[in-house]
């Protein structure tokens, strides 16, 4: 959420990335120009037959919320927004575990996996008024694979789009893949009008139920958005027809404005203030499991943790269940790289504090008590407490195997900057899956890359590359051999490589007026509230 991806990963969540999220060459840029309100036709009486409700739907995130506004190299915490910007042909339902219907009717895979047909849902328009067909999303998705940004890898598969008919979209595919979860990416598998979309992503041509009513970055009250009066699904009076991200970085901030009633939801509380907020009047409290975990990443590249007996030192140094203690019930032990509920999940995978072990692979690596003190530098994402607790239980422990943590916490777009140039020893980040396939870990985080994006433990290793390379097919033809596949290279990359600590994943703990209706959490899309869905009581 990734808050970052990779925000999610910075403070809240969630970075995105998604990825992000979710996100291999994601590309987190700076949007220039500050989007205009899009002409509408239409009265909201005209479109709901009645008096619409007038009132401003609050979300409260802790970060910035919009990094890059084109909705082709998107990869970061602007993913709240514009999953209610833009659509895909499908979206993931997390309670049937299957791609639904969204600008896309129905759609059938041939028996090889390699061909897949959408219908395309009738009568939709695009924002700009223009409407959209096969041969307008063919063109997005072409855009989208062009621009190679962001997560574009998700259409690897793809050899060619057709647009057999307006209605009427083909894919024939290099080598089978799961096409259907592919187009419910809340990364890079958004429709939208091309020739509307500016060099800096700056227009908004999607369309999704909402467009930008204004964008004023840097400020407290940075996006708002506004009901498009057009939409396929029409409106009725008592949904929310602006809403209004009102950035909030710290927790305690949010929650009394949640209280005294100026936001409407807040993504992300502290275990105390979750309890509090089921037993607060006016406030309602809603608790599931994420496919977003945190990582603790290793630097394999440089410095003292190219050493892998320093990285299994602090895999063992980290206390796990001490740590899942102390989350009370906001985040739940790991096991591998994959969390439960995604094909590649491992169990027994949980990882074990051993401070007798750290202390020997510390000493055969030459520091430790009566030895070569060792510094480390670390990064995370500021505001966030989760990482902050992990941060101040792993620095306490590290001291007694004289090792010294210089930790230092960061908004998401400078510490990714500094991962980049490997600029630390460790750097601790959420992720989650662009589309509900654990592909996105491999791919993204630990496959080879000469410019790291996500890479961020700068793993280099040729025979990993290789099985990575594989997980698609697999997947979509032989899933025992998908899940043996993924459980070798979690080993591999956990246990044998040492890139990476896996403390927990998250269970989502937000907290939002009582008298919003309708809100359901979709762990597919992190941290987004779907408002078009929701309701406010009369």
């Amino acid at each position: 959420m990734r808050w970052h991806k990779r925000l999610l990963v910075a403070g809240v969540a969630g970075v995105l990335a998604l990825t992000a999220s979710a996100c291999a060459g994601g590309q987190v840029r700076g949007a220039g120009g500050t989007p205009q309100p899009q002409a509408s036709s239409g009265s909201p009486a005209d479109q709901t037959g009645g008096q619409a409700n007038d009132s401003t739907f609050v979300y409260a995130p802790n970060s910035d919320v919009v990094t890059d506004w084109d909705p082709a190299t998107s990869y970061s915490n602007e993913i709240v927004a514009l999953a209610n910007i833009y659509e895909g042909l499908t979206r993931y339902n997390s309670q049937t575990k299957q791609a639904e219907p969204r600008l896309a009717t129905e759609w059938t895979s041939s028996g090889d996996g390699k061909e897949w047909t959408f219908k395309l849902r009738q009568g939709v328009k695009f924002h700009t008024g223009d409407p959209m067909d096969a041969e307008a999303a063919k063109k997005a998705i072409e855009r989208t694979i062009e621009k190679k940004g962001g997560a574009a890898y998700i259409w690897d598969p793809v050899d060619e789009i057709e647009a057999v008919d307006a209605s009427t979209l083909k894919f024939t595919l290099k080598y089978a893949a799961p096409l259907d979860l592919v187009t419910s990416s809340g990364y890079a598998a958004w429709i939208y009008d091309v020739d509307a979309v500016d060099a800096d992503g700056g227009t908004t041509a999607g369309t999704g139920p909402y467009t930008i009513d204004s964008w004023r970055k840097g400020e407290e009250n940075e996006l708002t958005l506004k009901a498009f009066e057009d939409y396929w699904g029409g409106w009725k009076p008592e949904q929310y027809r602006k809403v209004t991200f009102r950035v909030t970085p710290e927790i305690t901030t949010a929650w009394q404005l949640l209280q005294k009633g100026e936001v409407n939801f807040v993504r992300r509380l502290n275990p105390q203030l979750f309890a509090q907020a089921g037993t607060t009047r006016g406030v309602q409290s809603a608790q599931t499991q994420s496919f977003q975990n945190l990582l603790v990443l290793f630097n394999t590249a440089d410095g003292p943790t190219k050493d892998v007996r320093v990285r299994q030192a602090l895999q063992l140094a980290i206390d796990y269940d001490g740590l899942a203690a102390a989350l009370e019930g906001s985040g739940v032990k790991a096991s591998g790289l994959v969390p439960q509920g995604l094909l590649g999940h491992v169990d027994g995978m949980e990882p074990k504090q051993d401070l007798a072990r750290a202390q020997q692979l510390l000493a055969d690596a030459g520091y430790g008590p009566d030895l070569e003190e060792l510094e480390l530098s670390l990064t995370y994402a500021i505001g966030d407490e989760d990482q902050k607790l992990l941060v101040t239980l792993l620095s306490s422990t590290l001291k007694q195997l004289n090792v010294t943590l210089r930790a230092k916490p960061m908004n998401w777009g400078a510490q990714w900057d500094l991962g980049k140039k490997r600029g630390q020893d460790v750097f601790v980040m959420y992720w989650y899956p662009d589309y509900p396939d654990a592909y996105s870990w491999f791919l993204n985080v630990f496959k080879s890359a000469d410019k790291p994006q996500f890479n961020l433990s700068y793993l280099k290793n040729a025979e990993i590359d290789t099985a990575i390379d594989k997980l698609p097919e697999l997947t979509a033809t032989d899933r025992t051999a998908a899940e043996q596949e993924y459980r070798k290279l979690q080993q591999k990359i956990i246990q044998e490589e040492a890139a990476v600590a896996v403390p927990y994943v998250q269970r989502y703990q937000r907290a939002l007026s009582a008298d919003v209706q309708g809100y359901q959490d979709n762990p597919a899309y992190p941290s987004v509230v779907f408002f078009y869905e929701l309701t406010r009581a009369s």
